[in-house]
């Protein structure tokens, strides 16, 4: 069984700056980190490796700084890392992102199953996974809590629908998006990290496609952009006002509508 796990590198702070002129987070010089969401799509995989003695490859898509969170998977016993790293893939939307990510696994060869974290933390969109799985032209099926069963050509899984939840059958290769409560993500091993100290990363750029259309990679192949972004004024002015409550009442009133928020 071949598993890809997509994982992400996210700032490891609020207190990250935006390009005023491309509208994108300046990561450059930031503390980061992997994205907590996909910690529990690696547990994931490391289950069914355990179970089915499955192969795990952990893709991701940054600059080469992010090859920390790869070598973070090592440590925790994935198999092997690839990184899609080049300047041309910067500043992407979701459906660039997704396009790039299509591109290297399918440079990367047969899978599966992949296996997403449900969002990531600096987008929160949720929308990866699902356009990764339609432009690689699979089933997918996201907010999976539960794994059912692994069969020889399908995996049934529980998916979380807010108000139900429903059990499907999907067959291979397929995607999947996973919850937090699917599993408890473990520690990196202080073992495996002396193991994989040395363990070679693949990196695949722009030139390694199939596809070299750079309008279809970063901010050009991004249809969404975003227009404005700043921080919000921080107000800390406070009035203290004394009286009987139908005094306090009418201040309270004229002051809301001095403020236009009734």
């Amino acid at each position: 069984m071949n598993i890809v796990v997509c994982i992400k590198q996210v700032p490891g702070t609020t207190e990250v700056e935006v390009d005023k002129e491309t509208g994108v987070l300046k990561r450059e010089g930031v503390d980061s980190k992997m994205n907590p969401y996909d910690l529990y799509a690696v547990e994931t995989a490391l289950r069914l490796k355990e179970q089915h003695n499955a192969v795990i490859k952990a893709v991701s898509m940054g600059p080469p700084q992010a090859s920390v969170i790869i070598q973070e998977a090592f440590m925790m016993g994935i198999d092997d890392g690839i990184l899609l790293t080049d300047r041309k893939f910067g500043g992407a939307d979701v459906l660039a992102t997704s396009y790039t990510l299509a591109q290297g696994l399918r440079k990367m060869g047969d899978f599966d199953l992949i296996i997403c974290g449900k969002q990531t933390t600096d987008g929160d969109t949720a929308q990866v996974g699902p356009e990764l799985a339609e432009f690689l032209g699979i089933p997918h099926v996201a907010y999976v809590r539960r794994i059912v069963e692994v069969k020889q050509h399908s995996i049934i899984v529980e998916m979380d629908m807010t108000n139900t939840v429903e059990t499907v059958e999907v067959l291979f290769p397929c995607l999947i998006t996973v919850e937090k409560e699917i599993f408890q993500p473990r520690l990196p091993s202080f073992k495996l990290k002396l193991q994989t100290k040395d363990k070679e990363i693949a990196f695949f750029g722009l030139k390694d496609f199939t596809d070299q259309d750079e309008l279809k990679y970063g901010l050009n192949g991004s249809p969404t952009r975003v227009l404005r972004i700043f921080t919000p004024e921080s107000n800390i002015d406070r009035e203290i006002w004394r009286g009987n409550a139908d005094e306090l009442a009418g201040k309270m009133a004229a002051k809301l509508q001095a403020c236009k928020l009734v």
